[in-house]
């Protein structure tokens, strides 16, 4: 059983967490790796260079709207296939992080994550509140009552 009176907290907290994750990773691609860097990167682990620039602006916008709250619960959705990507380049590596080249235990556990802040929802102190899963409410009214 969820406990309704403390449930929000942990969603803002994994929302929070994610969403500090995420725009960590863009921003050290951007100033650490330049997006050029990376778009080799990309190339020579045999994923389009193209797709760097794509998964920066997902990393770096998807992370401060969950930080912010703004439909979280999609944006953490949408950022699974990024998650996915991460854990295919690791799987080769062995389970640990710590491993050369990262285990695949890391990416694995963000997607688990983020698809439980899916589930779980937006979280307290939400911007821009999700509508719920398998419905799109018509008011903002609806949107609170439905979680």
């Amino acid at each position: 059983m969820i406990d309704t009176r403390t449930g929000i907290y942990g969603a803002l907290l994994l929302r929070l967490a994610l969403g500090a994750m995420f725009l960590s990773h863009g921003l050290l691609k951007v100033l650490v790796f330049t997006p050029a860097g990376t778009a080799k990167f990309f190339e020579s682990i045999g994923y389009p260079g193209a797709l760097a620039y794509g998964v920066i602006g997902a990393e770096v916008i998807g992370g401060l709207m969950l930080i912010l709250g703004i439909y979280a619960r999609w944006v953490a959705l949408a950022l699974v296939p990024v998650l996915l990507g991460a854990l295919q380049v690791h799987l080769g590596n062995g389970w640990l992080f710590s491993a050369p080249k990262g285990g695949w235990e890391y990416p694995a556990y963000l997607a688990v994550a983020a698809l439980a802040q899916a589930l779980l929802g937006d979280g307290a102190h939400a911007l821009k509140a999700s509508p719920a899963l398998g419905r799109a409410p018509t008011s903002r009214a609806s949107v609170a009552a439905a979680e």
